[in-house]
């Protein structure tokens, strides 16, 4: 008898809530990226549960819009923004004043800015190494620090989210600099689960699977633009590929008093797709052919990447 796939349920409708209304009114949240993209989609849902928000993020127009967006979900907190650079601590530690000043001591951290881009490891150029690393591992270090240090001063208890990648376990052929600092956003979850839990600060990791939205890097969106319809949901274990509302609800759970037991864990959403094998594993193609490369040169006159901007909003 046939077996009809229909792959994993929709999720419900935007706008639904997977926590009790109000469960974080009062409380203040700040996520970094959340200008654009998956860190707006998580924002939303802090907002939609009563948060007071603060987003930063480095392109101050699009900060504004999503503010402006952010203020209008029904049940929404005050939401202000901030630009910042998160590779320097000190203006790190201006955005916390600046969020105390106008909202309190945020409660909840989510970091969700990174950098990324494709490129066999041999072509990587030290600057191009560097701008992935201090955005997505270091800028993540300044902030969890500034608010641990903050909450440990004040003897208060707080929640971080740091959003993650599968390929901090599995390795990332192609993505060598990022899944290096994935790797050690990952370690930080578990080593300062343990640190700050005695008091009161509990850390997690989410690391999202494929939830096309508007905001996605070029490399994303050129391979979904060239696929055949219908088959980025083909490629995945559910049949169909995430929505973005789905993340938000995964980082409103960890951060909430549902989950205060929950911390050094880090929570995959990504309907099981980095858990596929093929029975058959395919043909071996070498990272330089995937990405249209020809044979490595180390003429000291060829050209190397350079870092494109960060993304993240």
């Amino acid at each position: 008898m046939e077996n009809p796939q229909h792959g994993l349920p929709a999720p419900p409708p935007l706008g639904a809530a997977a926590l009790p209304s109000g469960t974080y009114a009062g409380q203040v949240v700040l996520v970094t990226g959340g200008g654009t993209g998956l860190g707006k989609a998580v924002a939303t849902e802090f907002a939609r549960l009563g948060a007071d928000l603060l987003i930063a993020g480095r392109r101050p127009e699009q900060l504004q819009a999503a503010r402006d967006e952010l203020a209008a979900v029904p049940g929404a907190g005050r939401v202000s923004a901030a630009v910042c650079d998160i590779r320097d601590p000190e203006r790190v530690a201006e955005v916390f004043d600046a969020a105390q000043a106008a909202l309190g001591l945020p409660d909840v951290l989510v970091n969700n800015a990174a950098a990324n881009f494709p490129s066999p490891a041999e072509d990587l150029s030290p600057n191009a190494w560097r701008a992935v690393v201090d955005i997505t591992l270091t800028g993540t270090w300044f902030m969890t620090r500034e608010f641990g240090r903050r909450h440990l001063a004040a003897g208060t208890p707080g929640s971080i989210v740091n959003i993650g990648a599968s390929y901090a376990w599995t390795g990332g052929p192609g993505f060598a600099h990022s899944a290096a600092a994935k790797a050690g956003v990952k370690n930080l979850v578990e080593t300062l689960a343990v640190e700050w839990g005695p008091y009161g600060i509990q850390i997690n990791g989410l690391v999202p699977g494929l939830f096309p939205h508007a905001d996605m890097t070029a490399d994303i969106r050129g391979g979904l633009e060239h696929a055949a319809p219908g088959a980025k949901d083909a490629r995945q274990p559910a049949l169909r590929v995430g929505v973005p509302r789905e993340l938000g609800w995964a980082a409103t759970f960890l951060a909430s008093p549902y989950a205060r037991f929950v911390t050094g864990h880090t929570l995959v959403v990504d309907g099981a797709n980095w858990q596929r094998r093929t029975v058959v594993s395919p043909e071996v193609v070498p990272v330089r052919e995937q990405l249209g490369r020809g044979p490595f040169t180390a003429r000291p006159d060829a050209p190397r990447p350079s870092a494109p901007p960060p993304g993240g909003g």
